[in-house]
């Protein structure tokens, strides 16, 4: 029992290391591939041309290049061997016209060089497949030394060879002992393949664009800009796509004006309710009660503000480009007229495209909540050629690690991280952050240099 549960062991080692190993493998393919849809898609048609040619190329190299080559190579050797038999069989042949007619019936050229006129052998070249297959060839149809060059003259062969008394140098076409149309088949393959890939991957980018643009559209809406001029296009299925793009993009519109306009009808019922109050205590007169009073129909009234805000959003307003920077030295002097002491910095273009109303307002919040809890105010932006971050730093109470998620609810206030004596609804920070996220970005708490809380927010560009 115990060498079988040994042996499970062993297995489940073993398969937990190749299961590590094909992890490992999988995340190394994976960093290598391209992430777009558009390179991805030409990876998936180029890897198989590719592999389709490389295949096709080395069965054409094998099966007919080779094999041409080694049978004219053969061939060539053949005649040389033949020459070389009429010169030993016919030596009443002395001025050689026999043995030339014969040469010039196979295409040779034939010339005799003194015994010694035998060049020292070469170095071979790297690709010559004719210098290899007709060394071979002469080899074995030739008992004694022979000289050959394939490289010197593009057209043609020299062979010399060893005989008797003295050194035959024979001139063979290139064509014959070569295959020569190998090359054009090999750039017809290459220059077909490379124009259908140009057609391939120009009508390829005409059907990624569609998708493109409908990915513009949705990041524009998903910032609160308008996509002007979108509509559906492409394929079936990227048209349907965009079509449900729209339909949920109206929706989506719907839905906010209903709820826009049912909020402007309950403020305005409200807000007639809240003036007949105040009207009302001002004829009465004044007296302590009454000072109590109206001073909850005030707080009355400005939590009736902030819940319209925060149910109200950002709707309505178009987006356009903001100077940044002067908005934030707006907050600063609004911080010091409040008494406050509050520094600006600013890096980058400060001209960012948002809303600048409910911009304005969400960083507002954030410098008002910065203002509530603390004596010194740190503003500071910097844009880049991605992202618009801007943070307020104070040095109050902060907020402890756990909670600072928790403080972006609605009405949720955290009495025991801040300052007890301090009134409000809790709807700062949510509206900050709904405003933030209609933009694209989001707002995130962390620890200040100075001590209190930062609040940083960052919106795409």
């Amino acid at each position: 029992m115990s060498t079988i549960d040994t042996g499970l062991t062993l297995l489940k080692s073993a398969a937990g290391r190749v299961s590590a190993v094909n992890g490992w493998m999988g995340n190394a393919f994976k960093g290598w591939m391209p992430t777009g849809l558009y390179a991805r898609a030409l990876l998936i048609m180029i890897v198989p041309m590719v592999i389709l040619q490389t295949v096709v190329a080395f069965v054409f190299m094998e099966r007919h290049w080779n094999t041409v080559t080694r049978r004219l190579s053969q061939a060539v050797a053949q005649d040389v061997g033949s020459l070389v038999d009429v010169y030993k069989g016919y030596p009443q042949d002395k001025d050689r016209t026999e043995l030339r007619r014969i040469a010039v019936r196979m295409q040779f050229v034939v010339d005799f060089l003194p015994p010694g006129d035998m060049p020292p052998p070469g170095p071979k070249p790297f690709f010559s497949l004719l210098d290899q297959t007709l060394s071979v060839q002469l080899r074995r149809q030739l008992n004694r030394p022979f000289w050959i060059d394939t490289v010197g003259n593009s057209n043609q062969v020299e062979i010399r060879v060893q005989v008797d008394d003295a050194v035959m140098r024979i001139f063979a076409p290139r064509s014959a002992a070569y295959a020569s149309n190998s090359e054009i088949f090999l750039f017809w393959m290459v220059g077909t393949s490379s124009i259908l890939l140009i057609v391939s991957v120009l009508f390829l980018r005409n059907q990624i664009k569609p998708i493109l643009r409908l990915a513009d559209a949705a990041e524009s809406f998903g910032k609160g800009r308008e996509a002007p001029n979108f509509r559906p296009r492409g394929a079936r299925e990227v048209r349907r796509a965009a079509g449900a793009f729209l339909e949920m993009k109206s929706r989506i519109e719907r839905t906010m004006e209903q709820r826009t306009a049912m909020l402007a009808g309950v403020s305005h019922d409200l807000r007639t309710i809240l003036t007949r109050f105040k009207l009302e205590l001002a004829l009465i007169g004044d007296s302590p009660e009454l000072e109590g009073m109206r001073k909850d129909v005030d707080e009355m009234s400005m939590m009736l503000e902030d819940y319209l805000a925060f149910a109200r959003g950002d709707s309505g307003e178009q987006s356009q480009p903001t100077d940044m920077a002067q908005a934030l030295e707006e907050l600063r002097n609004d911080a010091e007229r409040h008494g406050h002491t509050a520094t600006v910095t600013f890096s980058g273009l400060p001209v960012v495209t948002v809303k600048p109303a409910s911009f304005k307002r969400c960083l507002a919040n954030l410098v008002t909540n910065a203002a509530r809890y603390g004596k010194a105010i740190a503003i500071s932006g910097q844009r880049d050629h991605r992202y618009l971050t801007v943070t307020v730093d104070d040095d109050g109470p902060g907020i402890p690690a756990h909670l600072r998620e928790e403080v972006f609810k609605p009405f949720l206030r955290l009495d025991n991280a801040r300052n007890q004596d301090e009134g409000g609804t809790g709807l700062g920070l949510a509206i900050a952050r709904d405003i933030a996220r209609s933009h694209g970005g989001d707002i995130t708490l962390g620890d200040s240099p100075m001590g209190g809380l930062r609040a940083s927010v960052r919106i795409p560009v």
